[in-house]
């Protein structure tokens, strides 16, 4: 049976940190060059080229460390992992080993049970040990094209070979797969919101790779494990857990044996593939790098690191569930995007301090019209404050909220504030007294049958009356005032 076992996950991610050149040359790390353009003797590993460290890469990987809880080290030392591979020109990748740049890290993140559909239930936090983030330079990339055994052709873009990295590594803590979806996720924003790297898994700047085994409840020996590679998206992770999971568990209840090795996610076929047999440490053959000195850090260095970063979502989304009386997905979905955390508080401020409404309208309305325009909330045609001065209109009574929202997508058709669209459109609410009574005393003596049974006990239709008072001042009767008249 499934609830027999346990499952037990650890995840390595790989980060592009968004240098302008790559980690030991000048190359331009911009992406989306011809094939091979941006290449140098050294990225090529072309003899007598030498390595020079990028420090640009270190302040980003300092800012990354710092963002997800771990601790830098004062000395750590680049080293030669060895293997072959067509898009590794050198024959070996300098990365770290047993020195490595930042270590011991403790990460509280929240996450939460799905059910089949993917929706979330009962989100609460969980505490995750980071082993280590080291930096490394990246390999190239290989290109096939055609079927296996059929006009097979392979190309090789090196564009992407000694770009800078920084690989997170955490200790087996995971016990699903969406716990290891919802860790990734933390850690992709994290890193963007620090601005460590751009974390666009469309583009191949982040990358997961997940280890994966199962054991029977109870035992404290791990299972052979499976390391699945090269994940390019957090949702076919989560797919691919789930998959060797249930394939491991099938396996060992049938009597079987499972096999250490790298695997690989078909997307298409939705099922893992092998690709190679799983290396151990010592099949890398590392030795320190005798080209790059000891890589030195102060504590000088790590504090104005940390000092320059923002409030991290975390303890953002935190803040903003106390301050604002937002619960926690509403909170979590507004500290997403650094841009759309900014953009609400601003917002709110413009308000008049309604957060809790000027949640509402921005979750539910110019989400959505962002969403539509393939627009961030950093690329907002309105801006925090005539959002704010919106919803402050709707609260004054001016406006309705049923206004509101046809004047919040003329505002980011056109730019313009919702005050100039409501005095162009004549749709400032009425909320005289007098005014409404005139117009309810006229809808009363046009609907004297209504009248009558609305006396004699059918209290549904005072929703009519409302409905028509509304309809004769074409909308602009304050709906407040109508229902209280």
């Amino acid at each position: 049976m499934t609830n027999d076992w346990e499952t037990i996950i650890g995840l390595e991610v790989h980060a592009q940190l968004s240098t302008e050149s790559k980690i030991f040359c000048g190359c331009s790390t911009r992406f989306g060059d011809e094939p091979n353009a941006n290449t140098c003797p050294t990225c090529l590993g072309l003899p007598g080229a030498l390595p020079v460290l990028n420090w640009r890469a270190v302040e980003l990987g300092a800012r990354a460390a710092l963002a997800l809880g771990l601790h830098i080290n004062e000395r750590s030392i680049f080293a030669r992992k060895n293997y072959f591979y067509p898009d590794l020109p050198k024959g070996y990748q300098i990365s770290q080993y047993d020195q490595p740049f930042s270590t011991n890290g403790t990460l509280e993140i929240m996450t939460a049970d799905r059910d089949e559909a993917g929706h979330a239930h009962e989100w609460k936090p969980m505490t995750i040990q980071i082993t280590r983030l080291h930096l490394e330079e990246d390999a190239g990339k290989n290109v096939h094209e055609g079927l296996p055994d059929v006009d097979r052709f392979s190309y090789i873009d090196l564009n992407r070979a000694g770009t800078p990295l920084a690989e997170i590594v955490t200790e087996p803590d995971f016990r699903s797969s969406w716990q290891a979806y919802d860790y990734v996720n933390h850690v992709r924003r994290a890193l963007q919101w620090v601005g460590a790297s751009d974390a666009d898994m469309e583009k191949g700047n982040l990358r997961c790779e997940a280890n994966v085994s199962v054991r029977r409840k109870g035992d404290t020996k791990f299972g052979t494990k499976v390391e699945l590679k090269n994940l390019n998206s957090v949702r076919f992770m989560q797919k691919a857990i789930e998959f060797e999971v249930e394939r491991h568990i099938k396996t060992l209840e049938s009597g079987g044996q499972l096999v250490q090795e790298t695997l690989l996610w078909d997307e298409r076929l939705n099922e893992t593939r092998p690709m190679r047999s799983k290396e151990e440490a010592h099949d890398y053959r590392y030795f320190p790098e005798p080209d790059l000195p000891p890589l030195i850090v102060t504590n000088q260095f790590v504090e104005e690191v940390r000092a320059s970063l923002p409030e991290l979502p975390g303890p953002r989304a935190k803040r903003f569930a106390e301050q604002y009386g937002l619960s926690y997905a509403d909170a979590s979905q507004l500290t997403g995007d650094r841009a759309l955390a900014d953009y609400y508080e601003s917002a709110v401020e413009a308000s008049g301090s309604n957060a809790r409404a000027t949640a509402n309208w921005i979750r539910s309305e110019l989400l959505r019209e962002l969403e539509n325009a393939g627009l961030s909330a950093g690329k907002s045609p309105i801006p925090a404050m005539k959002l704010g001065a919106l919803v402050r209109m709707i609260d004054d009574g001016k406006i309705s909220g049923k206004q509101g929202k046809d004047v919040l997508v003329e505002m980011f058709a056109t730019g313009k504030s919702a005050a100039v669209i409501v005095e162009e459109k004549g749709l400032i609410q009425v909320s005289d007294t007098g005014e409404i009574d005139r117009v309810i005393d006229e809808v009363i003596a046009a609907n004297p049958n209504q009248l009558e049974a609305y006396r004699g006990g059918k209290e549904a239709l005072f929703g009519f009356f409302v409905g028509q008072v509304m309809k004769a001042s074409k909308g602009k009767a304050n709906p407040k005032v109508v229902m209280s008249a």
